[in-house]
């Protein structure tokens, strides 16, 4: 992992989520694996290809403003050869059908974290750096 000190507020979120997964797997180890399977077999392209699927998966997890979904799927997306312009249709969409919440968290997919803007976001310090 790179420096403690330049890690952005989303690659933290991305490594908490993992974190928290990895202790639920000591603990409820086949449930755990269970789940993972399902998602990695439902991601799988298919009739509709990856990115499509990051970019529902986006769609829904806005609509449902869960924060580390946003991240990770607008991350899959990319990663998965969507461009800007789709991630905007997609949240387009998404705030569409969702209403004011959506759209905030439409706003904040927005921010930079995978399509730079002017301005950087702000880098988090970590307590003891």
């Amino acid at each position: 992992m790179e420096n403690l000190n330049d890690v952005s507020y989303f690659d933290q979120a991305i490594e908490d989520y993992k974190r928290g997964t990895t202790r639920m797997k000591e603990h409820l180890p086949e449930m755990t694996s269970s789940y993972f399977h399902f998602t990695e077999e439902a991601f799988k392209a298919g009739e509709i290809d990856k990115k499509n699927k990051q970019l529902m998966a986006l769609a829904i997890s806005i609509y449902a403003q869960d924060e580390y979904c946003i991240i990770y799927h607008t991350k899959g997306a990319v990663e998965n050869g969507a461009n800007e312009t789709e991630v905007m249709e997609t949240l387009a969409i998404s705030a569409a059908l969702g209403g004011g919440g959506s759209l905030c968290s439409s706003c904040y997919t927005c921010n930079g974290y995978i399509f730079p803007l002017p301005a950087k976001i702000p880098l988090i310090k970590l307590e003891g750096s």
